[in-house]
């Protein structure tokens, strides 16, 4: 018994104390200066990257929030890569393009479908601007945002930036609230690291690079273009961080089964590319943010097998103490912590990843989500995007 209880310490501790104290020194660093040279008045000349693969529904909308950026067009390359659609994507962007020949877009094919670092390893070649900056269809930027964050990279430091992201239908239902929830808490984590050194997690809808430290997108995992790309800046010294003033819209699937299927996707994207940082970290080839790669590598790949034990002792103490606090607070977390719901919740999809993982089978993990219908002009229009 006493066995069972020490068990269940360590493992509370190592998981769901970690995860908190985490958040606790994120938050903490948040709050501080940046420590990073910022200058307003640099203006360098930019290639964005939009990845498509039947995007019919959204394509539209995305060109027009291109199209409103405030930004010289001067200094504005856009590419669509197309990975071999069998909707109307690529007639409506040639349609697009001609009827706004002002905009400077380019309309790349791939061949074969290979999956999204494939399209944007393609697209790269072509990208004549000094930042590269790559942006999911459904995702959609206010219209100042480059002018707002492209300072930062400014520091010689800093090798890439990405912005938080936001949903335009958090209200739609209990799944999009909770999805609402964990991303403020994981943007106050991403943004304490920058502050602190670097941090290892990236969006697609908004991430950019200097290209001339970018050797390829995603060089060591399948599918994880953001976080994977992240890898290769760190080992050459270069800092990755998050920056509020980049935050970037778009919508989530309403269904419980969405948001699983599409959290299950993201883990297992970033188990790949924790498993990478674990093997660089022993070979000592990280050469910024050391300990922020060390604290992540933990809490995805070791907390989530103490986050196992614990669940297993808590029921067994529970089974041998019917009336004790663990067995009150069961009943007590649904009502009184979306939080610790959310790290729970979180804590089961990292184990199926893991699991999954071991199976090592080759994902291309570009699929289009539900999310996409739920994108209309009027919410867009509210937002001022379109």
């Amino acid at each position: 018994m006493l066995v069972a209880i020490i068990l269940w310490a360590i493992s509370a501790v190592f998981s769901l104390g970690l995860l908190g104290l985490s958040y606790i020194w994120a938050r903490h660093n948040a709050g501080k200066p940046w420590k990073t040279r910022i200058d307003k008045d640099y203006r360098p000349k930019v290639s964005i990257i939009v990845p498509t693969y039947n995007e019919s529904e959204v394509i539209d909308y995305k060109l027009q929030n291109l199209a409103r950026l405030d930004y010289p067009k001067s200094l504005t390359q856009i590419i669509v890569i197309d990975s071999r659609s069998t909707d109307s994507t690529l007639e409506k962007t040639q349609t697009f393009a001609k009827n706004h020949p002002e905009m400077n877009l380019n309309i790349l094919v791939e061949n074969e479908r290979l999956g999204k670092s494939s399209a944007l390893n393609k697209a790269l070649k072509s990208c004549n601007g000094d930042i590269v900056i790559i942006s999911d269809a459904d995702c959609f930027w206010p219209s100042d945002i480059l002018n707002k964050t492209l300072p930062y990279l400014a520091d010689s430091t800093v090798g890439a930036i990405s912005g938080p992201k936001r949903l335009l239908n958090r209200e739609a239902s209990s799944a999009t609230r909770n999805e609402e929830t964990y991303l403020m808490s994981m943007n106050m984590i991403k943004l304490g690291e920058s502050k602190s050194s670097s941090t290892t997690l990236f969006e697609g809808g908004f991430s950019a690079y200097k290209k001339e430290v970018l050797e390829s997108f995603d060089p060591y995992t399948t599918g994880s273009d953001d976080s994977g790309t992240v890898i290769k800046l760190m080992e050459k010294g270069f800092r990755a961080i998050m920056i509020q003033e980049g935050e970037f819209f778009t919508v989530f699937p309403k269904t419980w089964r969405g948001r699983f299927t599409m959290k299950v996707r993201r883990a297992i994207q970033l188990i790949s590319v924790m498993k990478k940082h674990a093997a660089l970290l022993l070979k000592n080839q990280i050469k910024v943010g050391k300990n922020v790669v060390a604290k992540n590598v933990f809490l995805y790949m070791v907390s989530p097998l103490l986050f196992l034990l614990f669940l297993a002792t808590t029921v067994y103490l529970m089974i041998q103490f019917p009336l004790s606090v663990l067995t009150m607070l069961v009943f007590l977390i649904p009502r009184a912590n979306t939080y610790l719901t959310e790290a729970i919740l979180n804590y089961l999809i990292l184990l199926y990843a893991l699991f999954s993982s071991l199976s090592r089978r080759k994902f291309i993990v570009w699929e289009t989500s539900e999310d996409r219908t739920l994108l209309q002009p009027k919410i867009l229009a509210e937002k001022g995007l379109i």
